[in-house]
């Protein structure tokens, strides 16, 4: 499927932007923003590729469960971005954008519990 394909290419682009920014925050000053930029990337990235697995397994709902991966890339963009544009630019990438990214992460945490228990039997 186009989406599942699309979703596996922005996890690759997450883990390595995780990875970057673990490298970032560990060799800069006062940089522990990034650290929390790359741990959210880094875990949603490993999630968009388990529940791409889930789906294509049947065990999760398809729409549900691809709404909710999609949460999982906006949220975690979000969030990181906010969070590594505070850091190098000095402002914010919008007003709330940090905190908005994490209430999609948890909805959609929440839209895989639910994914699952309205998958097909």
């Amino acid at each position: 499927m186009r989406a599942h394909r699309l979703l596996i290419g922005l996890a690759g682009l997450m883990g390595a932007a995780g990875v970057a920014l673990a490298a970032a925050s560990a060799h800069g000053a006062d940089a522990s923003r990034l650290a929390s930029a790359s741990a959210m990337l880094l875990f949603h990235a490993s999630a968009i590729l388990a529940t791409i697995a889930l789906l294509t397994r049947g065990l999760l709902h398809g729409g549900i469960g691809l709404v909710a991966t999609f949460g999982f890339a906006i949220g975690a963009a979000l969030f990181a971005g906010d969070l590594t544009l505070r850091q190098y630019a000095g402002h914010a990438l919008f007003p709330m954008a940090a905190p908005t990214g994490g209430m999609v992460m948890i909805a959609s945490w929440l839209a895989v519990s639910v994914a699952a228990v309205a998958a097909k039997r």
